[in-house]
């Protein structure tokens, strides 16, 4: 069973939708963040990524950030820069990426069931980006990027979704990457409790993008109901905002590494211990890898191709996966790279930014990388139904939400 609510959303004017909802604030630097605001002072990245108001490297820290980024949103709210919608609402929004559209559901969603384990999880989170996050929440009062959740689609609901987007949009608009963002207040009564009713039917709801941002909704759910004498249960803090795509709409794109150095060893002692465990063969070009287990690498200016021996191999949804061969069979043993989430020798590349993006990496200031074949969503399901995680940094969703689009308050 699946609560989904309403809710009063703040949303940018007509005029405003093409210049305040900004990428999420996880996937660009402060610096990327600087450029985009340049020339537009109704970004919404001024809330999520508010170091971008200060001079680089003089950046508050810790609550002192958080306190300009909840400055800036009061700021955007008293401008008329996001609106109030005067009933509560739930949300269709649709991306569209070159031929790619996926068509999610806006709303708040139950952080105790999130707590019951009804919305599963397949990652591990980080202690002090959950800090981070839930410091955020509690100064700001706000829901300002949604949790990114997804559900086994029987095709049922995509039939009264299809009816509401025959209507008009409240709002389109394209954003700086040519995605085509549009967004359907859904506000009759009865359209709402259809949409509650159907997913009142779902057994299972599971987190794809935005572990930390869950987690610290439910820190935030913990901290406010022990200081509230009157805790009731309905109150705004015990939910948080997401967006809930069926599954089979999602595209996932591979996430790539690229490592710092060679662990101490040469190019050549380096490529002898890769065979160890895998076949490599020299590519005459650089070249996605096309199937499930298959790995590029780049190293010192060369493609390779790294295909894994049978015995490493594995059944299991989590060693299976091509994340978890690479790094308990190559990263590890033999560069080192222990613990992912940690070790500053290793980064991550999202898929959208191309084999060229690995190049520049290993130009500048890395000795190797690997692209990597995309995680299926139903490896993801696998894994979330089998109470077990991903190794970090498994999967790379495209398109990206925009942040902005719609706010909730927690009061």
């Amino acid at each position: 069973m699946a609560i989904i609510k309403p809710f009063r959303g703040y949303l940018p004017p007509s005029e405003l939708v093409d210049k305040v909802p900004s990428p999420p604030y996880d996937v660009l630097s402060s610096n990327e963040a600087r450029e985009m605001v340049k020339n537009n002072p109704y970004s919404f990245l001024r809330i999520i990524k508010p170091e971008i108001d200060s001079i680089p490297g003089n950046e508050p820290l810790g609550d002192t950030l958080h306190k300009h980024a909840a400055e800036n949103l009061r700021d955007f709210i008293s401008s008329g820069k996001l609106q109030q919608d005067g009933k509560p609402c739930f949300y269709i929004y649709q991306i569209t990426m070159k031929q790619h559209t996926q068509t999610s559901i806006v709303t708040a969603v139950s952080v105790t069931e999130y707590n019951e384990g009804l919305i599963k999880k397949h990652e591990f989170t980080r202690q002090d980006k959950e800090d981070d996050r839930t410091r955020h929440i509690e100064i700001t009062n706000a829901n300002t990027g949604p949790v990114f959740l997804t559900f086994r689609n029987d095709g049922e609901i995509q039939i009264q979704i299809r009816e509401i987007k025959r209507r008009n949009a409240n709002l389109s608009f394209q954003a700086n990457d040519q995605t085509i963002h549009k967004l359907w207040k859904i506000s009759d009564p009865d359209d709402q409790k259809s949409l509650s009713t159907y997913f009142q039917s779902i057994p299972t709801l599971y987190i794809a993008d935005g572990h930390h941002r869950a987690a610290s909704a439910s820190r935030v759910q913990k901290i406010r109901q022990d200081a509230n004498t009157h805790h009731k249960g309905d109150e705004p803090y015990n939910y948080f905002m997401s967006v809930i795509f069926p599954h089979d709409e999602m595209q996932i794109l591979g996430y790539n590494r690229v490592v710092k150095s060679l662990n101490g060893l040469s190019e050549e002692q380096f490529i002898d211990s890769i065979q160890t465990n895998f076949s490599l063969t020299p590519l005459p070009n650089s070249a996605k890898p096309e199937t499930r287990n298959v790995v590029s690498m780049f190293l010192n200016g060369n493609w390779y191709q790294l295909k894994p021996k049978d015995e490493i191999l594995s059944n299991d949804p989590v060693e299976g996966l091509n994340t978890s061969i690479l790094q308990n069979h190559l990263l590890q043993p033999t560069l080192g790279i222990d613990d992912p989430r940690t070790n500053s020798r290793i980064d991550f590349v999202g898929g959208i930014r191309g084999l060229e993006a690995l190049e520049h990496r290993c130009s500048l200031d890395a000795a190797v990388a690997f692209a990597l074949h995309p995680v299926s969503i139903e490896d993801l399901l696998v894994v979330a139904d089998s109470g077990k995680v991903m190794p970090p940094k498994s999967t790379w969703f495209e398109p990206k939400l925009r942040s902005g689009l719609v706010v909730r308050l927690l009061d």
